[in-house]
């Protein structure tokens, strides 16, 4: 069976924008179907996601770079149980073996125990060699902790697989040197000299060290801006281009605030090389992993059973899906501080000459697909606005070729439409940008004016089509353009029940080459917890 496209009979195209659509919506028939096997939004005040990773309760922020125990994801999150009544965080436990389908194993290192104040973040490796002389293998996790305003980087250890950490007695192994800004630990092991590298956000720098057994650090150099606002979770590592093992480069990445060229805070990265102590930078300007609104704090890691050319071919990406300018103002009520990104694999392409990183969803999210329609091609009239068969599930995916040469100035996809909210992604075939606007979804009027802000990314035709993947869950959209060249991360609440999806164009009839809708299948996340590891 096809997917249906309905002509509505409009032409008022000379109104603006917003009222357009408003006046619109009120005209379509949503019929809105939830997936027997979807973990839903029945209740409609928890906007709970069906493929996202979210808290049971209370905060969760920054992710945590995963580490593989034994063929399962051992994965972290900072967590605040006493959100909104408490402050500090600490480090929440979870582990998938696909990492879609999540299992809660409760705290892995409490706060506020050791002196040191609560548990920041950082990041965990497996010490494979014992240079930190506390076994083979023993996870190793370095982490900020912040007392009284002082931060500082502290050592713990876990022996029993990831599970539960304790605290190195000769903490901190690295002692604040007077600087207000001095945090996020990321390390990693350079192959090619034999040692431990960190990297860590120091204001507007990010620090480099060296170490033989995680303990003790030396400082190398630093990489300084002073246009991109605070700087926060760095990382670094290092890629090969179009999957040649031969032609590899490191890749600097950080959290940043893009105000002053019209983003918003982000992760913003640079290709260049590595000398064991200095990073030198291709190009001064910095790429954006992601041009949407809320793709921040990420991290990114290899799969250790790949060999050493597919591992520097390919890594894994999530982000915290959030935004520090509204993060306490969503409308969840059971649990706060938004959701995770799904995971990402991002390579090191060459586009027009240069090394750039791609993203693209993880294969698994393909298997989680149903009751796929698909048409094969589709014209939408000037000024009309069609609705497309509805989803069937709290998440689906929609892939769509546009042809780059239509007449049209602008084309826009509705989604989560319905009781006069919506939220839309859209190509602009004058200027080439793909964007996405949530001025007129369910929550837009209470945020602050970042979230009404349109966030767009340069689309180019290939072959003279436009791809979209777009991934839609309860409350986010991402938007995967020509193959991950470019990717638009937001969180969109539509009216509680309200799932309706339809197109409409402007200045012209718009082509559209190809169009499939799928039903994303519900990966509800198992709460069960051991009575040893169970959640304040």
């Amino acid at each position: 069976m096809s997917l249906n496209l309905i002509p509505m009979s409009v032409t008022y195209r000379h109104l603006i924008v917003c009222a357009l659509a408003v006046l619109f919506t009120t005209r379509i028939a949503i019929a809105v179907v939830s997936g027997s096997d979807s973990e839903t939004a029945s209740d409609t005040a928890s906007y709970r996601p069906a493929i996202h990773l979210t808290s049971a309760k209370h905060w969760m922020n920054d992710p945590q770079r995963p580490i593989l125990i034994n063929g399962v994801w051992h994965y972290y999150y900072l967590y605040n149980a006493d959100y909104p009544n408490g402050n500090g965080t600490e480090w929440y436990h979870v582990t998938s073996t696909d990492l879609v389908h999540w299992q809660d194993h409760g705290i892995a290192i409490d706060k506020y125990k050791n002196g040191l104040g609560d548990i920041e973040t950082g990041s965990a490796v497996i010490d494979s060699r014992n240079t930190a002389g506390f076994g083979a293998d023993a996870v190793i996790a370095i982490m900020t902790q912040q007392h009284e305003g002082v931060q500082r980087q502290s050592l713990f250890v876990s022996t029993d697989g990831g599970y539960r950490f304790q605290a190195y007695d000769g903490n901190p192994v690295m002692d604040n040197p007077g600087v207000r800004d001095w945090r996020d630990p990321k390390i990693v092991w350079d192959d090619v000299r034999n040692e431990w590298l960190m990297v860590l956000a120091e204001g507007h720098k990010i620090g480099f060290y060296t170490s033989p057994d995680l303990k003790h650090w030396k400082y190398q150099s630093g990489f300084e801006r002073n246009d991109l606002g605070l700087l926060e979770c760095p990382d670094l590592f290092r890629m090969s281009v179009d999957g040649d093992p031969k032609h590899t480069r490191w890749v600097l990445a950080t959290g940043a605030n893009g105000a002053g060229s019209g983003m918003t805070t982000g992760t913003v990265y640079w290709i260049g090389d590595w000398d064991g102590k200095h990073f030198t930078a291709d190009d001064d300007k910095p790429e954006w992993l992601d041009s949407g609104a809320d793709f921040y704090a990420m991290v990114t890691w290899d799969d250790p059973r790949l060999s050493d050319t597919q591992r520097l071919a390919s890594r894994y990406a999530i982000g915290w899906l959030n935004n520090w300018a509204y993060a306490t103002k969503l409308p969840t009520n059971d649990w706060h501080g938004g959701t995770d990104s799904i995971v990402r694999r991002i390579e090191l392409r060459s586009i027009n000459g240069k090394p750039v990183l791609v993203s693209r969803p993880i294969d698994i999210l393909d298997k989680l697909e149903d009751n796929t329609e698909v048409r094969d091609k589709a014209r939408v009239p000037d000024g009309s606005k069609m609705t497309l068969l509805q989803p069937k599930s709290d998440a689906y995916r929609l892939r769509v070729q546009i042809d780059a040469a239509s007449d049209a100035n602008e084309v826009r996809f509705h989604l989560k439409e319905g009781k006069g909210h919506f939220a839309v992604v859209g190509y602009n075939f004058k200027n080439g940008t793909v964007f996405v606007l949530r001025d007129t979804d369910a929550i837009a009027d209470s945020m602050p004016e970042v979230y009404r802000e349109v966030r767009k990314a340069p689309a180019p035709a290939h072959n003279g089509i436009v791809t979209l993947d777009i991934i839609v869950d309860t409350i986010s959209i991402e938007v995967f353009v020509n193959d991950g060249e470019a990717v638009l991360s937001d969180l969109v609440f539509g009216a509680p029940g309200a799932n309706g999806l339809s197109v409409e164009s402007f200045g012209g009839d718009t082509e559209l080459r190809f169009f499939e809708l799928s039903s994303i299948k519900a990966a509800p996340i198992k709460r069960n917890y051991s009575d040893a590891r169970k959640v304040n």
